[in-house]
């Protein structure tokens, strides 16, 4: 039986990397590393939270198609390679993939038919001044990015309703109960093998 893949969306400081990283810390999950033309931030690894490629190496990828997904946010590029998902999916591992509005959607139009088996997701939305307050206090970013990133965030909570499920983010301890409670029930599902 091929895995769940569980798409994970929302605002920059959501949380859901943090979710996403935890499932697979507890073996709920695998987690799909992602490619990234942005630079690491402190601490960050390369092949450990990201694969960090220039844009020209990016580039040469999407026009070999090895991409499930790939769209610019923030003014970088971010992608996810379609063969490190279906290795997985097909070896009967839960994945889960934190991306974007727009890669969401790439991914659900997808007509691959491993994909659209093993396919789900769930929007996870802050109430705004929770949000700003979560990106100020990362103390990772400008005044201007934050800004631009509180106007996104509007953007995408606007299109929550294109996921088949919702988590309204209060603490880091209910949203993890309730993340996977969410996972539990999509291992349950019946789908052909």
């Amino acid at each position: 039986m091929i895995g769940t893949l569980l798409i994970v969306s929302g605002p920059s400081g959501s949380g859901k990397t943090t979710l996403c990283r935890r499932a697979e810390a507890a073996g709920l999950t695998s987690y799909s590393i992602s490619c990234t033309t942005r630079a690491p931030r402190p601490g960050e690894q390369d092949g450990v939270d990201y694969h960090f490629l220039t844009p020209e190496t990016f580039a040469a990828k999407v026009q070999a198609g090895e991409f499930l997904e790939y769209a610019t946010v923030h003014g970088n590029s971010y992608g996810t390679l379609k063969a490190d998902i279906e290795k997985l999916l097909l070896a009967g591992k839960n994945v889960v993939m934190d991306i974007d509005v727009q890669g969401a959607a790439s991914i659900r139009a997808c007509t691959d038919e491993i994909i659209r088996k093993a396919y789900a997701d769930v929007y996870i939305h802050v109430p705004a001044a929770e949000l700003e307050a979560r990106l100020r206090g990362r103390q990772t970013d400008a005044e201007e990015v934050i800004q631009l990133r509180l106007r996104n965030a509007a953007m995408e909570d606007a299109r929550q309703g294109e996921y088949q499920f919702a988590l309204v983010s209060a603490d880091k301890e209910s949203d993890y109960a309730r993340f996977t409670a969410l996972l539990s029930t999509l291992s349950m599902r019946t789908r052909l093998a």
